[in-house]
């Protein structure tokens, strides 16, 4: 059952529809799955890529545009995909049952989670404290929807999912991550509140939100690496999911480097200053394991990512799981460098960042091409269902 589900995920994404015949035959909304809010994801992390970079005015702008344009993005998808559960509730249930479709759940919150983050790296300049409130105030939506998914699917996978070791990819950590990367935007929010309490929360909200992520997906990553030892590499529509095992790693790196920062004023400013130095500095040394454990990761994925490319893949929405995990482990690197002047890790943060632009760019126009044709719009859990 488990491989018929899959494998139906692999035919139906990249199913080829007459764009004459699309509307007819599939309609938008009723096939609109979560796995479109990695669009948003991809565009979102770029966006604050490109934003690490204020002195360059034409790199800091063209972020500023992308975000802009991401948060257009994502309230597209929440209005397709809430239309389709107010249309078509019965047919959109059956993505719990799942196994792999309602893993993108996770990319909900993620996506919301970098709008939140371009808040607070251009949104200030233009709206000033506004835009810290409105951060504030979605970081917290971003919160409830990360641990309620975190929690909801892999419940789901134990109770009503059918799985199987020889079919698992690393689409399991999509619902797990979350939660980090909540985190990181909680980091990233804390030289903006004022109220020293408030802050005191958002610090204690963090680092439990880590916790409640990357032990957890380190956990996944080892069933991965047994996984594909004995069973080989996923089938060729899943080349893109090599490189989410980089996800929370680079996203759990950048959420140690960012609270580390933060932490001892805070701490001080509330009696703790005692255990200050060590929480950030504890902090500090996990973000750089995390980081160096990445590498591997990195050069693992870009490997198998040859390996696929020689062999020919056809492109399918999966492929927006390149641009993710490539540009949380960029930011982290360019955090890296900040903390770290080594021009050799600067260098390579540049680096990290020039691919994932060419990346997000490929995999856009291909996205693009792809809507235009009518190719992209497929729902396997009802094809599931029919066959």
């Amino acid at each position: 059952m488990t491989q018929r589900f899959i494998m139906t995920t692999l035919d139906t994404s990249t199913r080829s529809v007459p764009r004459s015949i699309a509307p007819k035959r599939l309609g938008i909304v009723r096939q609109f799955t979560p796995n479109w809010f990695a669009t948003t994801m991809g565009t979102g992390i770029l966006s604050i890529a490109l934003g690490q970079f204020p002195g360059q005015a034409a790199v800091f702008a063209l972020g500023e545009a992308l975000w802009l344009g991401n948060m257009l993005l994502f309230a597209a998808c929440s209005l397709a995909y809430v239309t389709r559960w107010l249309r078509y509730r019965q047919e959109a249930k059956r993505v719990f049952d799942h196994p792999v479709m309602s893993m993108f759940f996770g990319c909900i919150p993620m996506g919301l989670a970098t709008i939140v983050n371009g808040f607070l790296v251009f949104g200030i300049a233009r709206l000033g404290e506004s835009a810290v409130a409105i951060a504030y105030a979605l970081w917290w939506l971003d919160v409830v929807l990360s641990v309620g998914i975190g929690l909801a699917i892999p419940f789901m996978m134990f109770t009503r999912q059918s799985h199987a070791m020889e079919q698992m990819t690393s689409v399991w950590l999509l619902p797990v991550v979350a939660c980090e990367v909540a985190a990181v935007s909680g980091g990233l929010l804390l030289p903006h509140i004022a109220d020293a309490s408030t802050q005191l929360s958002v610090l204690l909200a963090s680092y439990v939100l880590w916790a409640l992520s990357v032990p957890l997906a380190m956990c996944i990553l080892v069933v991965l690496f047994l996984r594909m030892a004995l069973h080989k590499l996923p089938a060729p529509n899943m080349a893109a999911s090599s490189w989410l095992a980089l996800g929370p790693i680079g996203t759990g790196a950048l959420g140690m480097f960012v609270l580390s920062a933060n932490a001892p004023d805070i701490l001080t400013a509330h009696g703790l200053g005692a255990v200050a130095s060590a929480v950030s500095g504890a902090s500090l040394l996990a973000g750089v394991i995390l980081w160096g454990y990445g590498l591997w990761w990195l050069a693992m994925a870009a490997m198998i990512t040859i390996r696929y490319f020689h062999d020919g893949i056809p492109f399918n929405m999966g492929w927006w799981g390149y641009t993710f995990p490539l540009g949380v482990y960029a930011v982290a690197t360019l955090r890296l460098s900040h903390i770290f002047p080594v021009a050799s890790i600067g260098l390579f943060a540049e680096v990290l960042v020039i691919t994932l632009a060419m990346v997000w760019l490929v995999v856009s126009a291909r996205t693009l091409r792809g809507v235009w044709l009518g190719q992209v719009f497929a729902d396997p859990s009802l094809e599931t269902r029919a066959a």
